[in-house]
């Protein structure tokens, strides 16, 4: 794609929305967290996963596991197809950028990674909805930088490939990515601290 000079662009030469790509790769971002969500309620009010595996939460719980990452990766492909079809944009095309877009992606996945090792496979994907409990709450690292650090990693991860490519549109994405994350944290804190704290009323009401 051509490249933009800032100065002499407006929001339209920046970013092209006639691209169907642009648009698949805005619905991508905001379907997968929606997709968890539905799916992880219904297993917990119904135990959907868990009785199509003949009862066994952690079976259903390693399919959706595997159906999460798989949408992800999916995402990540239509947001880079989505890129390369953009325009570029010059003020962003420097070794600075590139530095700092380096950065970020590093620094973004670093929080992802760690996060998953800290809460192991099961708390990664959602496996206090299938009733599969962890311990105690995680505050070591990256818990002790950000209460989701999963969710601002990815984030900076977008925002690292956008500015790497040098793409306006990438921002644009970014943006996206941070909305629908903080929405789906609206959803998630509450509705996992009302699970552990039925464990905590249930462990008191045994120990009397």
């Amino acid at each position: 794609m051509s490249t933009k000079l800032f100065t002499n662009s407006s929001v339209m030469d920046l970013i092209d929305f006639d691209q169907k790509s642009l648009l698949v790769a805005a619905g991508s971002i905001a379907f997968n967290p929606i997709f968890w969500n539905v799916v992880a309620r219904q297993e917990y009010h119904n135990k959907v996963l868990t009785k199509l595996f003949g009862g066994n939460s952690r079976y259903g719980c390693y399919f959706l596991a595997v159906v999460i990452f798989g949408i992800g990766i999916f995402r990540d492909f239509l947001y880079e197809q989505a890129l390369r079809q953009q325009p570029s944009l010059d003020a962003l095309q420097s070794d600075v950028v590139k530095l700092a877009a380096a950065a970020l992606f590093f620094c973004g996945n670093v929080l992802v990674l760690t996060s998953m090792w800290a809460l192991g496979f099961t708390g990664t994907y959602l496996g206090d909805y299938f009733g599969i409990l962890m311990d105690h709450r995680v505050t070591s690292f990256p818990f002790n930088v950000t209460d989701a650090p999963m969710y601002y990693g990815s984030t900076l991860a977008f925002l690292g490939s956008a500015l790497w490519f040098a793409k306006p549109a990438g921002l644009l994405l970014t943006v996206e990515v941070f909305v629908v994350y903080k929405i789906a944290l609206m959803f998630e804190d509450p509705f996992t601290g009302a699970i552990y704290a039925k464990r905590e009323r249930e462990r008191a009401k045994k120990s009397t």
